[in-house]
């Protein structure tokens, strides 16, 4: 069996090369010369554990194809995955321009019966528009080759995206045919040995279920967000309460650590994209917007802190960030809270020297040089006058503090996912401020 995937982002190329790892024959196909040449030279342009391996071995074994050209891509294939971006717009609807330019492309380019699957995350009703397009080229092609259209949403978690691909809890899919269901059901039949089911049903059912599942998602992480700041208002421990709901298996305990906001490249466009849909069909999806407001000023949460700490006398001072990328195991920095954090402190005065085990160079494209990136998280504490972290990376997990302690100027951290103790801390002298920890901030003496 042979398949295309069109776009060879982070969706793209995690389903194609896990798509290749189990034998099948796939044809991933992107406009970008520079991205195609880099693949085939074992050059990723995303950084995700274990993608790295899997690409190469299937690439050398013949299994896993890249091209600029789509007609040679899609040659003799039973499906096309479009997975393209669906970048917001202003007004944050999922700008579609990029997957309707693919469809027509498929339009163009097939010869023979086609399923063409929408695996971007794309708004209810794409898969019509997906069918328009196509069936528009075909038209004025003078041929008639038969094609169905199917959504198959991704639910791949960044720095987890393989395990989740190759081990998946479910499998959503958007049908109207039974010859699309055959074979998709033949398609995803070796990720389904693990009992979890390839879930099928209609199509605007399927585009709803991707966006309602993030939304969802992103909503605990803001209730919870607005609970920790509840907390410190009231003298209350975020992460006994954390505890304490998570231990009621109604509530569960995924996705309700505090923190300094959700980013990425799922949660805020999701969120802006429902809110959006709901406004156009004339029902204003009220705790969507609540969700959006309470993340927008979770991001400036830790930088408030600092600025309290110093009352308000940031210029000059450095500031030591632990982590850029919006999560572990990820060089994705949009909508990282690092960027907005890191902005408010350099316009305040204030010095940022930064280290991020795989995310500096990706921060470049969003800091500049606005920032001072550093080799190690050593390095970056040197002479700083307060640590932030800001990514909880696995290294940094159990520093050697008194070497951390002994390279800075002063001795407080501000924790922004509660990584740390403050009984830790406080045994080398540091003051300690958490998330919705209930602690008061002292101002900082002259």
């Amino acid at each position: 069996m042979k398949i295309t995937v069109i776009g060879t982002g982070y969706v793209g190329l995690v389903t194609g090369a896990c798509m290749a790892d189990m034998g099948i024959e796939v044809s991933c196909v992107d406009i970008d010369h520079k991205k195609i040449e880099g693949l085939k030279n074992g050059i990723l342009p995303i950084y995700e554990p274990g993608l790295k391996d899997i690409v190469l071995r299937n690439f050398e074994n013949g299994r896993l194809h890249f091209t600029t050209d789509l007609s040679e891509g899609i040659k003799g294939s039973a499906a096309a995955f479009i997975a393209v971006g669906t970048p917001p717009g202003e007004d944050g609807s999922a700008d579609l321009q990029y997957v309707l330019a693919v469809a027509k492309s498929i339009g163009q380019c097939m010869e023979d019966y086609l399923v063409v699957i929408t695996k971007s995350t794309v708004p209810v009703g794409t898969a019509k528009k997906v069918r328009g397009a196509v069936a528009s080229i075909l038209d004025t092609r003078g041929v008639s080759f038969g094609f169905d259209v199917a959504s198959n949403p991704e639910f791949l978690k960044e720095g987890a995206a393989i395990e989740d691909f190759m081990k998946p809890d479910r499998i959503v899919v958007g049908i109207d045919s039974e010859q699309a269901q055959k074979t998709l059901d033949k398609l995803y039949r070796p990720f389904t040995l693990n009992g979890h089911p390839v879930i099928f049903m209609d199509i605007p059912s399927a585009e709803m279920t991707k966006y309602a599942a993030n939304a969802m998602l992103a909503t605990k992480i803001s209730f919870m967000n607005d609970i920790a700041n509840l907390c410190e208002k009231m003298g209350a421990d975020v992460n006994w309460v954390r505890k304490g709901i998570g231990s009621d298996p109604r509530i569960g305990n995924k996705f309700i650590y505090p923190g300094i906001g959700y980013g990425g490249s799922c949660f805020p466009k999701d969120v802006k994209a429902l809110a959006r849909t709901g406004r156009e069909n004339g029902h204003t999806m009220r705790i969507l917007e609540a969700v959006e407001q309470v993340n927008d000023a979770q991001k400036s949460v830790l930088y408030n802190k600092i600025n309290a700490y110093f009352g308000g006398k940031l210029e000059g001072k450095t500031i030591a960030f632990w982590g850029l990328s919006f999560k572990p195991n990820t060089d994705d920095m949009r909508e990282a809270p690092s960027v907005l954090i890191a902005n408010l402190l350099t316009s305040a005065g204030a010095h940022v020297h930064a280290y991020d085990p795989v995310a500096m160079e990706e921060a470049k494209h969003h800091l500049g040089d606005s920032i001072t990136y550093c080799t190690s998280a050593e390095a970056a504490a040197q002479g700083a006058d307060a640590l932030a972290l800001i990514t909880e990376w696995t290294e940094f997990r159990v520093p050697d503090w008194d070497k951390v302690a002994e390279a800075m100027n002063g001795k407080v951290l501000f924790d922004g996912r509660n990584l740390y103790r403050r009984e830790t801390l406080a045994e080398i002298g540091f003051d300690y401020y958490g998330i919705g920890m209930g602690e008061r901030i002292a101002e900082k003496k002259a």
